[in-house]
């Protein structure tokens, strides 16, 4: 009899779990964010569309990286244009956003599936090993003022 309770209890506090989900659900690696994290994507994003993804970003497109979480990275190329980038996996402790970012680039381009890690400010040791996806352009369309 304990069993059918639980698997109706389950069955019921399905959609209330679900419900609990933060915003953007529907996006890639959004599943895994706060609602701040969820906040500071859509405040970045506001506005923009998204376009064609692509493979590498050049280095002078770029003026600010944005960690959102441990999985999405935001690189601003100026007020109209954000490129998202969806890691590979997971980089524990990137959205701490204290540790130094070390990119191993090949290149003046920065690509999917080139790789990174951190590096403890402080201490000087090194963390996880990390992998770039594809870069997501960002735009606001033409004619908006903002």
């Amino acid at each position: 009899m304990k069993a059918i309770g639980a698997a109706a209890l389950m069955i019921f506090a399905s959609p209330l779990i679900a419900s609990c989900a933060p915003s953007g659900t529907t996006e890639p690696g959004a599943a895994a964010l706060t609602p701040k994290q969820a906040e500071r994507l859509d405040k970045q994003l506001a506005g923009k569309a998204a376009g064609e993804p692509v493979k590498c970003l050049p280095n002078y497109r770029t003026s600010e990286t944005i960690r959102v979480s441990d999985s999405i990275l935001l690189y601003r190329a100026g007020g109209r244009l954000v490129y998202r980038n969806d890691l590979k996996s997971a980089c524990p402790g990137l959205a701490r956003d204290s540790d130094i970012m070390v990119v191993e680039q090949f290149g003046s381009s920065t690509c999917s599936g080139d790789f990174f890690h951190l590096v403890d400010r402080s201490s000087g040791i090194r963390g996880p090993t990390c992998v770039f996806g594809d870069f997501v352009p960002y735009r606001k369309p033409a004619g908006d003022g903002g």
